[in-house]
């Protein structure tokens, strides 16, 4: 079970980009984006509705509870419906941090169908991914889905049986207590740390970073995984813009 966020300061909240029509936050793990999805008592929504004075605030992706990263909001309908667009058309780059089970190949693609929600009928899906590091029998990867489907970085990671370590549906519970135990591990280890998608008004790429989460970069501190390996990332995307 993820852990839930009881209370939460909106002033805490990192804000990636904030404009007019637009608000990306960077989402800490542990907190759900809307309270349909949940009866918590701190979602995403408010805080964003609490910092931008705003009532019409609309989430326009999901990222699960235990994920982190960049969560992109429109601030009215007619923007909630253009981002949504760019969405359901794969007009958006989002690329995850993960830590899995096992040692992955170098790279690779995870070419597998999976449903678009739950229960509902498999199509194709595709994701992307390079191995950072490793520790022990571990890997740190970068991976970048080419389609958008339910928990598809976590589903495709599993099936090619490396699966997220902190992940309660589709990883194994006794590499959760490992590193949990060992290491002070306490979310699922899943971090989005780039976001782009095209402003809906300006028309111009908008790519928002969010860097490696501290209760991801200490228990790796502790494993010794280098921070180079994914600070040449961040380092080099933010030279690109």
């Amino acid at each position: 079970m993820a852990k839930v966020v009881q209370k939460m300061d909106p002033n805490s909240l990192e804000v990636l980009y904030r404009d007019d029509r637009v608000m990306v936050i960077n989402k800490p793990s542990g907190l759900l984006v809307h309270r349909g999805w949940g009866n918590d008592p701190v979602v995403a929504t408010d805080l964003v509705q609490r910092i931008s004075g705003s009532k019409q605030v609309h989430p326009i992706h999901r990222l699960d509870r235990g994920t982190s990263g960049p969560l992109l909001f429109g601030l009215d309908k007619e923007t909630a419906a253009i981002l949504g667009k760019q969405f359901s058309e794969r007009e958006v780059e989002k690329r995850y941090w993960a830590f899995v089970r096992g040692i992955t190949p170098e790279e690779g693609i995870i070419d597998h169908p999976l449903p678009r929600q739950k229960d509902g009928p498999r199509v194709p899906s595709v994701t992307h991914y390079t191995r950072l590091c490793t520790f022990e029998r571990y890997s740190l990867v970068d991976a970048w889905p080419q389609t958008g489907r339910l928990h598809q970085v976590r589903r495709h990671l599993k099936h090619i049986s490396h699966p997220l370590i902190g992940d309660a549906k589709y990883g194994k519970k006794e590499h959760t207590d490992l590193h949990k135990n060992r290491f002070g591990l306490d979310r699922m280890a899943l971090h989005c740390w780039v976001l782009v998608f095209e402003h809906p008004t300006l028309h111009t790429p908008i790519e928002c970073i969010a860097n490696m989460p501290a209760d991801l970069a200490e228990p790796f501190a502790k494993m010794q995984l280098e921070p180079a390996s994914w600070e040449r990332r961040i380092e080099a995307r933010r030279a690109n813009t």
